[in-house]
């Protein structure tokens, strides 16, 4: 098996052009809305008795979907797109204007009033900026069949912009089948699509359906490929066994495959199995978004020339970076990712 290798004059290379990159999401966009709970303001609710917690700041973030904007407007990636759907509320509002601010064109994020926008709130106590601050977390999502209709919304915009962008990154965060926007019916124009060489780069992530994708560039994680469906933390398949499953999943998709396999790195397909080891980060880490991460950093570099090793050690050196961000949506800046190459080699 290979090492995944790259040096700095080449990453610099590959950095210069990710301003010239052009980049559509889509998928499951959500607002991450955090709320900063401080306990010296509490107080007792006059009719219930109960405790009524003071949110003392309020922030804002794109999630799902959202964090790989984040992430690939951070990276200086030169334009990109939202390709989604949201709900006609505050939350829709929130997020549009993140987006924007970003950078990010939501021509394509669709406003509905036949849905809610998926929101995550993440209450958090103000005077523990660590982890062990966090609250329990509330979800809205909707839990409905997505309407046919709002599904060849989605198609057109994808149509639509599939000749105007170097890449596609879709992000199916939704677990219940077909409530989400990548349906189907999206799907199945997907695939087909991936099967004109000529086309922009496809690549899908999926919680639920990695598996559903064939022909798009897919980034399963290691315990997908063997069929664990609810690992242990410290779990991990050995290479022997990952390759095995591996060597049928890349047959079966006819497309390159990216896994991820927690500390230890990646496993990539193309053109041969090559292995991108995990960069050793010390301290409290924050894994949240990190695979959106992975694929921001290797999707960018996909488009601005790299292989796909290349490509996925980007990715890695990216992630290494917004593990260390703690209870927020951590973003890597082109100038750090020569620092982190050294410690990769």
């Amino acid at each position: 098996m290979q090492i995944a290798t790259l040096t700095n004059d080449r990453l610099s290379e590959l950095v210069g052009r990710f301003c010239e990159c052009r980049i559509a999401v889509l998928g499951d966009f959500f607002l991450d809305k955090y709320l900063d709970v401080d306990p010296a303001l509490q107080e007792v609710s006059v009719e219930t008795g109960k405790l009524a917690h003071q949110v003392s700041g309020l922030r804002c973030n794109p999630g799902a979907a959202g964090t790989v904007v984040c992430n690939l407007a951070a990276l200086g990636a030169g334009t990109l797109h939202a390709i989604g759907v949201v709900g006609d509320d505050g939350e829709g509002y929130d997020l549009r204007k993140a987006l924007t601010q970003l950078g990010c064109s939501t021509e394509h994020l669709h406003v509905t009033s036949q849905r809610h926008t998926s929101t995550y709130l993440k209450p958090r106590d103000v005077t523990r900026p660590d982890l062990s601050g966090e609250h329990s977390r509330y979800d809205t999502k909707n839990r409905e069949k997505t309407p046919d209709e709002l599904s060849q919304v989605i198609i057109d915009s994808f149509d639509t912009l599939l000749p105007e962008v170097d890449a596609i990154a879709v992000l199916d965060q939704i677990e219940q089948c077909d409530t989400g926007v990548v349906t189907l019916a999206v799907r199945e124009r997907l695939i087909h699509c991936a099967r004109d060489e000529s086309c922009a780069i496809l690549w899908a992530d999926s919680r639920r359906r990695i598996k559903e994708f064939p022909g798009l560039i897919i980034k399963p994680n290691q315990f997908e490929i063997v069929g664990i469906e609810d690992p242990a933390p410290d779990d991990e398949v050995d290479l022997e066994t990952l390759q095995a499953a591996a060597d049928q999943l890349r047959a079966g998709n006819q497309a390159p495959v990216v896994i991820t396999c927690g500390r230890r790195g990646m496993l990539v397909s193309d053109p041969a199995w090559t292995l991108v080891p995990g960069i050793e980060v010390t301290g409290e880490i924050d894994p949240t978004g990190a695979g959106d991460s992975v694929t921001a950093g290797t999707v960018l570099a996909l488009c601005a020339g790299a292989t796909l090793p290349e490509a996925a050690l980007i990715g890695n050196l990216v992630a290494s970076i917004t593990i260390q961000q703690l209870a927020t949506t951590g973003v890597a800046r082109p100038e750090q990712l020569a620092a982190q190459l050294d410690r990769y080699a």
